[in-house]
């Protein structure tokens, strides 16, 4: 069995409890056993990070730009054995986590160029022989936490653009993905990364928030990223004001998809079976709640059901739609979400709902559903506003529909919960899909398309209880990993002082043209 450790400054740092990471599509198979770090190794991580960053942001732009490419190629290189990693750390489906993996080399694509494109500006100044200019300056040591059921790109997302711009990173991935993160720090050790540019410390939760504490006390981290709960979120976001510092936060969804009247149906039902079920509901991104017109409603819901019924759920080395919940801790939480489950509602989509397993088992599943954590999907219609399952994130294969009579009804519903991450809408009326993106609150609109996946050119994030406004992936990140300084230089041999010393025109403005002109 592979032990991980944390990794500061090119050392391993040896940690004191053990978590098992296990396969959850095979409970049996241990992937790795990984020694837990105290928050003090959280502070010395980053203090590492302090010491090696100056010596790295005086690398030139293009030149830190040339090692993400050269990760890039690496995860390219390794991508089938990533992916592979990745399936039997967390269950995702294997063509899922190839299409995570090739994102990592997408977002490497983009921020290579992004080494010879961090532009500043030259701007006119009101004073002669004076010139003003504008620079973006590394933040300095970010720390960034990651969960796991993106256990390889999201954090991409992070690391990629935070280290083209010269900061070092303190990361933490999630302790049930550790293996998957290792792998990932690896390649990018080996992609020519300075000792102390790139520290890894695993750790669980509560050591991880008490190392953050300390370092931020101790002023060696500079910038927070966080990706996870909106629950745990708040408290990170609390955290970092006290220090005067802004997060970027990427939390929870309950993600709505519109039908109206005129969508194509068939079209509808394969964006909400993929959106709703994938990675069995464990997205930030997956569809929370399908608001259908009411004149649709019967004929979606009948489709719908069918879809699911019939998909396959199961091992998720094969063909499957969804596999088992990420770990014991998402499947326990699960459970209590199907207790949130109503006499008001039509239970739809499965033989059963819980656990799959020989004494509740699904037509067609794909493997033995006794080997791992494996959960019925779940339809739910006739769905309330005032329900939980309506207004709370559910990680995990449930969906609700409840039905709507026009647009304006629609948004109101679809901004209810307060989330604010990704939505969509299924219309063949321009109109409607722009009203739709006027007055919805997330972040994402997708149109006739699911509510899950992003392209790494194209800012990601959440408003609400999804976030705090910021956003990752494409030249949108480069303001949460570098500071804006502003410069003056004054060539005049003179002070000139601003507001005062101005340069100005006496324009006559009392003229008026004459009438008879």
């Amino acid at each position: 069995m592979r032990t991980i450790v944390s990794v500061v400054d090119g050392k391993r740092v040896e940690g004191g409890t053990e978590y098992v990471s296990r396969n959850p599509a095979r409970l049996d198979d241990v992937v790795a056993g990984v020694r837990l770090a105290e928050p003090a190794v959280f502070r010395q991580a980053a203090e590492s990070g302090r010491r090696a960053q100056r010596e790295w942001a005086n690398v030139p732009a293009p030149v830190r730009g040339r090692a993400i490419a050269a990760l890039g190629r690496l995860v390219e290189a390794n991508a089938e054995t990533l992916a592979r990693l990745v399936t039997r750390e967390i269950g995702k489906p294997l063509a899922e986590a190839r299409g995570e993996v090739q994102e990592i080399v997408d977002t490497c694509d983009f921020f290579l160029g992004e080494g010879r494109r961090l532009y500043g500006q030259t701007v006119p100044s009101e004073m002669p022989d004076k010139q003003l200019f504008t620079f973006r300056v590394p933040v300095g040591v970010a720390a960034v936490i990651t969960a796991g059921n993106f256990p390889v790109a999201v954090p991409a997302w992070y690391l990629v653009p935070a280290l083209l711009c010269g900061n070092a990173v303190v990361w933490k991935p999630a302790e049930y993905a550790s293996a998957s993160a290792l792998a990932l720090a690896e390649l990018a050790w080996r992609a020519g990364l300075p000792h102390g540019v790139l520290n890894v410390v695993v750790a669980d939760g509560q050591s991880t928030f008490d190392g953050l504490q300390e370092a931020l006390q101790a002023g060696v981290i500079d910038k927070v990223g966080f990706t996870g709960s909106s629950a745990v979120g708040t408290r990170v976001g609390e955290l970092c004001g006290r220090h005067l510092q802004s997060p970027c936060l990427e939390l929870g969804g309950k993600n709505p998809m519109v039908i109206t009247p005129e969508a194509d149906l068939d079209l509808a039902v394969e964006g909400a079976l993929f959106s709703g079920f994938g990675t069995a509901g464990q997205r930030c991104t997956s569809l929370g709640t399908v608001l259908v017109h009411e004149s649709v409603h019967d004929e979606f819901v009948r489709r719908f059901d069918a879809a699911v019924r019939a998909a396959t759920v199961g091992d998720p080395t094969g063909d499957v739609l969804y596999g088992p919940m990420l770990d014991q801790k998402f499947a326990d939480s699960y459970e209590t979400v199907l207790g949130w489950v109503a006499g008001h509602h039509t239970v739809l989509g499965s033989s059963g709902t819980g656990r799959i397993g020989a004494g509740n088992p699904r037509p067609g599943f794909a493997g033995d559903p006794d080997a791992g954590l494996y959960y019925h999907p779940v339809v739910l219609d006739g769905v309330r506003p005032d329900d939980r399952v309506f207004t709370e994130e559910t990680f995990g294969p449930i969906v609700g529909i409840c039905t709507y009579r026009d647009l304006d009804e629609a948004i109101d519903l679809a901004n209810t919960p307060g989330y604010g991450l990704s939505s969509a809408i299924y219309t063949t009326d321009p109109a409607s899909a722009f009203r739709f993106r006027q007055g919805v609150g997330a972040g994402m609109v997708s149109v006739n398309n699911s509510t899950s996946g992003a392209e790494a050119h194209l800012p990601f994030g959440g408003n609400g209880r999804s976030g705090n406004g910021s956003r990752q992936s494409g030249i949108w990140v480069l303001d949460q990993f570098t500071r804006w300084q502003a410069m003056n230089w004054d060539f005049s041999g003179r002070l000139q002082k601003a507001q005062m010393d101005v340069a100005t025109i006496e324009p006559e403005l009392d003229y008026r043209l004459s009438t008879e002109d």
